[in-house]
């Protein structure tokens, strides 16, 4: 560990888990003085897309829920590890892993049909060239895909299959995304694949990521004193001298920060950025511009960039060319939305309804996909209490949609375009509880979230579209989330934002220290020939 040194600060734009896990690593590994930190957050509350909200009368909301793996997530253990559990004696990596070997995942109802039957989902559903345009994504080399889509790599049958269902649903790929990243994905969860129908390797918290692991990390880094601003959009910053830099220059000496410019309600402000200070930026957002319904109203959906984001990225790759291009992922909304739900039940019937039908007590089961529903609807149903506070006999249940514009089979609307109450409706008519709807419409909470960007980082890309965690030619500023490059690694996942913190603190600190390596279960013969089995049955 470095010598600490307290003149030396480090500013941090965003508050989610990309910048908590560089302030943690800076704490931890730099040699910094909390107080030398200070992050810049939009929103009131720290954790970007890990959130979790609410109460049991107004109804709970989660976003999205993140599923997480021991095997791949190296990066994320690493940090969270670093992280005192304030209700044990161990970190929160600890604590994670405690609550997994009590509540191990083993989900029974992967795929339903029309029917309401449970299919029989260790049968991928592939043929012989289903097969054979497998093995061929993952032998070809990533260059060769260029920008082409997944739509283009296989067959019809291909989309029809158990496997893309259960694939697709679990990682919310859309035929038209990126060809790279659906190849990047098989090579990275290649050790999922004889369990996929289970979801068995699947990890998560004790209760929803933002108060397991975000509230814990947030109030750490508060006691180390770090100073966290919310309500603060950073809009823009200046670099040194960049229009009269030549491109040596620009290489040798390195493109330094000098400024950065806030808004915070209707006031402008601007910090000065000293010459050995640090900016760590957080380009882009998958829940920029989020908005949320009711059980009466469905939610907005905006398309006007309103976030700060994207405003703050557009405004740098202007002046930088390096900085990528921000417009490959935020300019087709069509691609890049879907929508989520959070239902809050006040009474225990449908819960123990779905145990009952499913055999998976809440928590131990997966996401349960409605294989033929027009929305390609899927619901989880985690253990209770999931969020901080929650009463006992109150349960909740998280879902989404991926096909958002179509009608429903017994809603005569699209997705979009239902509200809470409408949405639950089709889900108890895709279960077959049409017996108990009106009990659980009574008791229940529906507040559904649309999410313009939320799989934007899977549109087709160039290399030069997302740029270098630590970008070319920069001294003092690096750049995180789910938006910058980091070869091999899989956007959409907690995993790739704590590994660009990783690479940006180590990287302009200079450290030595050693960056866990990806895992490929391509190189374990054991992982390898059990994933090629299940491949082949």
């Amino acid at each position: 560990m470095s010598t600490p040194n307290r003149r030396r600060r480090a500013f941090l734009v965003g508050g989610g888990i990309a910048s908590l896990s560089a302030a943690v690593l800076l704490i931890r590994d730099g040699g910094f003085q909390g107080t030398d930190i200070f992050i810049f957050e939009e929103m009131q509350v720290a954790g970007g897309a890990l959130d979790g909200s609410g109460d049991a009368k107004a109804g709970y909301v989660t976003r999205g829920g993140r599923m997480w793996t021991e095997e791949a997530y190296v990066c994320m253990w690493n940090v969270l590890d670093a992280v005192p559990d304030r209700h044990g004696a161990g970190s929160l990596k600890d604590a994670v892993w405690d609550f997994n070997e009590a509540l191990q995942s083993h989900a029974n109802a992967r795929l339903i049909d029309r029917q309401h039957r449970i299919l029989d989902a260790a049968d991928l559903g592939f043929d012989a060239r289903d097969r054979l345009d497998v093995l061929r994504l993952l032998a070809t080399p990533e260059r060769m895909f260029g920008a082409e889509r997944i739509e283009d790599c296989f067959t019809e049958h291909f989309f029809n299959s158990n496997f893309w269902a259960m694939w697709r649903t679990t990682f919310a790929f859309q035929n038209w995304h990126s060809a790279v990243e659906m190849r990047r994905y098989l090579l990275r969860f290649l050790q999922e694949l004889p369990r996929i129908h289970t979801l068995a390797g699947v990890r998560r918290t004790a209760l929803n990521q933002y108060d397991s692991i975000v509230r814990p990390m947030q109030d750490w880094l508060a006691g180390q004193g770090v100073a966290f601003q919310f309500g603060t959009k950073v809009v823009d910053m200046d670099f040194e001298d960049f229009a009269e830099m030549t491109e040596v220059a620009r290489n040798t000496d390195g493109l330094r920060v000098t400024a950065i410019h806030c808004k915070r309600g209707d006031e402008f402000f601007s910090h000065q950025v000293g010459s050995d200070d640090l900016v760590f930026a957080t380009l882009g957002s998958m829940t920029a511009d989020a908005r949320i319904g009711d059980n009466d109203h469905a939610p907005a959906l905006l398309r006007d960039k309103r976030d700060g984001g994207w405003t703050l990225w557009e405004n740098l790759a202007r002046k930088v060319p390096t900085l990528g291009r921000p417009e490959t992922f935020n300019g087709n909304v069509d691609e890049s939305k879907w929508e989520s739900f959070t239902v809050t039940l006040r009474s225990p019937l449908l819960v123990k309804r779905i145990e009952a039908y499913s055999g998976n007590a809440p928590g131990t089961g997966g996401l349960m996909t409605f294989k033929d529903s027009p929305w390609l609807m899927s619901i989880v149903v985690p253990h209770a209490p999931h969020f901080a506070g929650q009463p006992e006999g109150v349960y909740t249940i998280w879902g989404y949609g991926l096909f958002i514009d179509k009608k429903g089979d017994y809603v005569d609307k699209s997705m979009a375009e239902s509200s809470g109450e409408e949405i639950l409706t089709e889900l108890m008519h895709q279960l077959g509880f049409e017996d108990i709807l009106d009990e659980v419409r009574r008791t229940s909470t529906v507040i559904p979230v649309m999410l313009p960007y939320i799989t934007s980082q899977f549109e087709r890309r160039e290399p030069t579209d997302r740029p270098a965690v630590v970008p070319g030619g920069t001294r003092n500023f690096a750049v995180l989330g789910q938006y910058v490059e980091i070869p091999e690694d899989v956007v959409f996942t907690v995993e790739y934002s704590v590994r660009s913190a990783m690479h940006a603190v180590y990287g302009l600190l200079h450290l030595k220290n050693e960056i866990p390596a990806i895992y490929h279960g391509a190189v374990h013969p054991k992982v390898a020939l059990q994933s090629f089995k299940a491949l082949m049955l």
